[in-house]
């Protein structure tokens, strides 16, 4: 068959699979097949497929009607304008998430220092290394060696400047070191696994998605172990869960200030940053004497 026909039969075959927008599925997934890009199947529509091209199209779209998505098909996602290689060993990166990085920009001091905690592919991490350029280190960190392995990729095909480590939270990273903690962390309660799409669900890293019975495990960690590698002064900035924020929110003691959430554009509280107060200097007994 050629091009044109091949896109309109496989639409219909993704649209009787309740598969959303099967027209743009399709065509990525032709894409993919062919190895080249979308514009090129629009400018070659009449063309014949060959048939090995054919099986891999026709493969692509079984893995898809049985929920498979189109980024574990392709093995990428686009994410800060920028194309990310993903296994199924990596959560894929959203455009919410985006909103992390500007949060993280706009706080990292220049020259300064950010660590992305659950790194997965590295999206986070990478996109603010290569934003804010050589002034700001950046490293990423996993628990999982074979996220840190594609994040360690992904650095070196976009040619930024951002080490990984793998380790569980921060653990790896030394005391009073950097200036922004960033994460997008697990925060689905598992009472909710059964409620989530397939695509999810079923396919990506279970280590990426759950954080215990109300979702809030990775956050209470996470700002347990903050104050340890956070220098004096310095944030944390995190992604938020559906109707987490008041809890999030609530585990802050009295040592965190500028506390900011932002909303995407649902109107969703989607990111939470705060600042560590620098710690005060003790009293001295001269001044401990006056003040009596």
């Amino acid at each position: 068959m050629d091009i044109r026909t091949t896109l309109q039969q496989g639409s219909r075959l993704l649209e009787e699979a309740g598969i959303p927008e099967p027209r743009l599925t399709a065509e990525v997934l032709l894409a993919h097949a062919t190895k080249r890009d979308r514009t090129w199947l629009f400018g070659h529509a009449d063309e014949t497929l060959d048939g090995i091209t054919g099986v891999r199209y026709n493969t692509f779209l079984q893995e898809r009607t049985r929920g498979k998505p189109c980024q574990y098909i392709i093995g990428r996602q686009e994410f800060y304008g920028r194309d990310f290689l993903l296994t199924k060993d990596t959560f894929i990166p959203r455009p919410e998430t985006e909103y992390v990085v500007e949060q993280a920009l706009k706080l990292v001091p220049r020259p300064g220092a950010l660590v992305d905690v659950g790194c997965g592919c590295g999206a986070i991490a990478i996109a603010v290394g290569l934003e804010a350029g050589a002034a700001v280190r950046v490293w990423g960190t996993d628990i999982s060696p074979a996220a840190v392995a594609v994040a360690r990729g992904n650095a070196k095909r976009l040619t930024a400047r951002a080490s990984f480590m793998t380790c569980d939270l921060a653990s790896a990273v030394a005391d009073h070191s950097v200036d922004v903690l960033v994460s997008n962390p697990p925060y689905i309660p598992t009472t909710e696994e059964k409620g989530l799409p397939r695509e999810v669900r079923d396919y990506e890293p279970r280590i990426a998605l759950f954080a215990g019975p109300d979702g809030l495990d990775f956050y209470r960690r996470l700002i347990a172990e903050a104050p340890r590698v956070l220098k004096p002064g310095g944030c944390i900035v995190f992604e938020l869960g559906y109707r987490q924020v008041d809890d999030v929110q609530a585990m802050l003691d009295e040592r965190w200030k500028d506390v900011l959430v932002i909303s995407d554009l649902a109107g969703l509280p989607r990111v939470f940053s705060a600042r560590l107060a620098a710690a005060q200097p003790a009293a001295t007994e001269s001044t401990a004497a006056a003040s009596e």
